[in-house]
């Protein structure tokens, strides 16, 4: 389903140190620094799987995604999913993934969340009794019938987000990216959000990768994480794995603490 196979990713920064006289100087001549996002990255995912992809900020987890949306490319290794070359393939392979960004959204901001909808209907060319057979499920699910014609901008955050999950959704994917779907939620709605992924995974089998820092999202829908720091993969094991390696009675967040005391993340 998902094989990434040394991916390694590099950026190239622009850099200066700070005052007018420095700013000046960098409009004629820059100094540039090179950022190893990925090195050797390699995994493996199932289908019907859920994975927690797990590290600190910068260590290459929102880099990996982009790759695997097809938005990124690497500058070296092999990535195939459902047996195509995300960035080669764009077209056809974005049909099969559904993808929340927490801090990105795809709804337009000034227009009824259901124009936007609408919209995403008419990219990916969803026929019709399928559009309204996935639109009229996931606002049941979801209890988003009463803000569909509510523009996004007047949208609270928990309801932003649950409408982005439906809008990653209308199409049919049989593979979902969340990168960090609760970020800022209160309670209640993380507790919504993670009931309705663990469902879509139990009924349609959609395998689903999620990256957050949320420890209790990691607990409550994955069995297997993945970590990533300083652009590599460090850990690739079971949440009892873990769990067994942490001091007793340690909770999800003092696991994953010592995990990066440990490998120095």
């Amino acid at each position: 389903m998902i094989t990434l196979q040394n991916i390694n990713k590099t950026f190239r920064v622009a850099k200066r140190g700070a005052g007018f006289a420095r700013a000046a100087k960098a409009l004629f001549s820059r100094e540039y620094e090179t950022v190893h996002a990925l090195s050797d990255v390699s995994f493996s995912v199932q289908g019907g799987e859920m994975v927690g992809y797990i590290g600190p900020n910068g260590a290459g987890k929102s880099t990996t995604i982009k790759i695997m949306c097809g938005i990124l490319t690497p500058d070296s290794g092999v990535c195939q999913i459902n047996g195509r070359t995300p960035w080669k393939e764009r077209v056809a392979h974005v049909r099969e993934i559904g993808v929340v960004f927490g801090q990105r959204s795809q709804l337009w901001w000034d227009v009824p969340v259901m124009d936007s909808f609408e919209l995403i209907r008419d990219i990916y060319k969803v026929n019709a009794n399928t559009y309204q057979r996935n639109l009229d499920e996931l606002v049941e699910i979801l209890d988003l019938s009463e803000i569909l014609k509510t523009p996004a901008r007047s949208l609270s955050l928990g309801q932003r987000m649950r409408c982005e999950i439906v809008a990653s959704l209308l199409h049919d994917p049989n593979i979902l990216f969340l990168d960090e779907p609760t970020i800022g939620l209160d309670a209640v709605s993380k507790i919504a959000v993670r009931q309705f992924i663990k469902r879509l995974n139990k009924e349609r089998g959609t395998t689903v990768l999620l990256t957050t820092h949320d420890m209790q999202d990691i607990e409550a829908l994955t069995e297997r994480i993945v970590l990533i720091g300083k652009g590599q993969i460090l850990l690739d094991g079971s949440l009892a794995e873990l769990k067994a390696r942490s001091p007793e009675g340690a909770n999800a967040e003092e696991m994953v603490a010592a995990l990066y005391k440990e490998y120095e993340i």
